[in-house]
């Protein structure tokens, strides 16, 4: 079986959002969606999302589940917007709870926070299918990028999220809180168990040096031979070595205290405080 996928290439954030449709039925899912945001003015906007309103109304799609790979530290979620526009089931991983527990702390989030996901509608287990029309998608737990990151495995094409980029470019960082190397090594064996010729969706792009255009579908068997950091029989030690220095020069995305804030809410503001106004905060000396 083979979905039909629509890309959005969100240029500020470098993110690749997806409509997943059922090749029999007029149901789709709607993968990894971005809210855009202004870092300077504190201002959101809507564009993006609503190039995926149009897709999904202009071809009268009926939007089932909205999905998240993880709670990501690049870009803010506009799954609240997109449901209010167009319905479907808020979804995530279920260790998504890790990463409420870990973030609450960093942020000392208000009292009556709930770390235990309840914010989003469904928390995935590993191995757990769903359908989106007459089509079966597994979730398939990934970790190592974060604790929650879910691969989505719709026939033969799977959306990994953060764990992996396009060959030329590599592998995700694992150095955020709870993130670990060796366990996304381990994690990434498991995407590479896939068949050769499934489809890989990536999360993001940012152009592998030498090349000119963005790119965000390869294949499992381009990845196990050609992946840089992972491919051609790297094997975990010494995949875990290259990461951890690496990421060690690496400096924290632009949008990880705004987008983490909003992202482990589902996508959801803060409360707003006693003027009606909600606040991100920036704690200092913490990431």
């Amino acid at each position: 079986m083979t979905p039909d996928v629509k890309a959005f290439f969100d240029e500020p954030t470098n993110t690749v959002s997806y409509v997943v449709k059922d090749p029999d039925s007029q149901s789709c899912a709607i993968l990894d969606s971005v809210l855009d945001f202004d870092p300077k003015s504190g201002r959101t906007s809507t564009a993006s999302a609503d190039a995926i309103i149009s897709h999904v109304k202009d071809n009268d799609l009926t939007v089932e589940w909205i999905l998240e790979t993880h709670a990501h530290a690049d870009h803010l979620s506009a799954a609240p917007y997109l449901k209010e526009q167009l319905g479907g089931t808020t979804a995530v991983g279920a260790h998504i709870r890790d990463v409420q527990e870990v973030f609450a702390k960093v942020f000392n989030v208000e009292k009556g926070f709930l770390t235990d996901g309840s914010q989003f509608e469904h928390l995935f287990e590993d191995g757990e299918e769903f359908a989106v029309g007459g089509m079966t998608i597994k979730a398939m737990h990934t970790p190592g990028h974060t604790p929650a990151c879910m691969t989505y495995v719709a026939g033969d094409a799977a959306f990994v999220g953060d764990t992996m980029f396009m060959p030329d470019y590599g592998t995700a960082r694992a150095d955020f809180p709870g993130g670990d190397a060796r366990v996304m090594y381990r994690s990434i064996q498991k995407i590479l168990a896939l068949p050769d010729e499934t489809t890989l969706y990536m999360c993001h792009d940012y152009k592998a040096p030498g090349r000119d255009e963005y790119k965000w579908e390869t294949t499992v068997g381009e990845e196990r031979t050609k992946n840089v950091h992972i491919g051609a029989g790297q094997t975990e030690d010494e995949f875990v070595a290259m990461r951890e220095a690496r990421d060690a020069t690496l400096s924290m995305p632009t949008l990880i205290l705004p987008s983490v804030q909003v992202n482990i809410r589902a996508g959801e503001m803060p409360p707003a405080e006693d003027n009606g106004v909600s606040y991100l905060k920036v704690p200092i000396n913490q990431l």
